[in-house]
């Protein structure tokens, strides 16, 4: 699936599922989805991962895909079950097909808001004189 995210980035998203052995069935060792089913459950599995990677921002995404790895797995199994049973669906790959043109504006906005301090400045002379020196001249051991 070919997206684009709020901030402008085309992203293409891969997904695999694969079909359930439904209980009812006799002794079959196969589980086959026909031509149709498979063509809706696409089509299923299309519209959601545009509408989720539409609604979000690049860095929301990735947190999703990060922290939640099965949640848009879990929702595309929910929608296709009434056509067939699926299981194991996951985006098993993220494609960065286009960035938008960089804004030094939207940047500073992204990461100027936080106010962490960075660290405690460091006293030169200070941290020479704590390091012992040692006796040699500093060849191999």
């Amino acid at each position: 699936v070919s997206t684009q995210s709020t901030w402008g980035y085309t992203l293409r998203l891969f997904c695999i599922g694969f079909t359930k052995k439904q209980s009812n069935q006799q002794a079959k060792s196969t589980c086959y989805a026909q031509a149709g089913q498979i063509r809706s459950i696409r089509k299923k599995m299309f519209d959601i991962m545009t509408e989720e990677a539409s609604k979000c921002d690049l860095k929301e995404l990735v947190q999703k895909f990060i922290s939640m790895p099965e949640s848009i797995g879990l929702e595309i199994e929910k929608a296709c079950q009434s056509i067939f049973p699926l299981q194991n669906v996951c985006i098993r790959k993220v494609k960065i097909l286009r960035k938008p043109k960089f804004d030094l504006l939207k940047l500073m906005e992204l990461h100027g808001d936080s106010a962490e301090d960075t660290g405690a400045a460091l006293d030169k002379i200070a941290a020479e004189n704590t390091v012992e020196k040692l006796q040699g001249g500093g060849g191999r051991l």
